[in-house]
């Protein structure tokens, strides 16, 4: 897999993951309630995490949303944090 790929790919985990939160991260970085440079690095740290399989397959489990990200996830604190607004 190309780093391309695997960008795309942990941005889709992590859009998805914002998703089931509620969390529009868009309008949350349009609100300055994050930092476009914090999503980015969002993205990069999921990159980085070994839970990647079981976060797809959570994703899957949850279509109606979450209140909370699984404990695993290293984005848990930032999307816990716009969630709760």
């Amino acid at each position: 897999m190309s780093i391309f790929q695997k960008f795309e790919r942990h941005a889709d985990l992590f859009g998805r993951m914002s998703d089931a939160l509620g969390v529009d991260v868009v309008e949350a970085a349009g609100a300055g309630r994050v930092a476009d440079a914090t999503l980015r690095s969002a993205v990069f740290s999921c990159m980085g995490c070994r839970e990647a399989g079981a976060c797809g397959d959570w994703l899957d489990a949850h279509p109606g949303g979450a209140s909370e990200t699984p404990d695993y996830c290293r984005n848990k604190s930032m999307l816990d944090r716009l969630a709760r607004g």
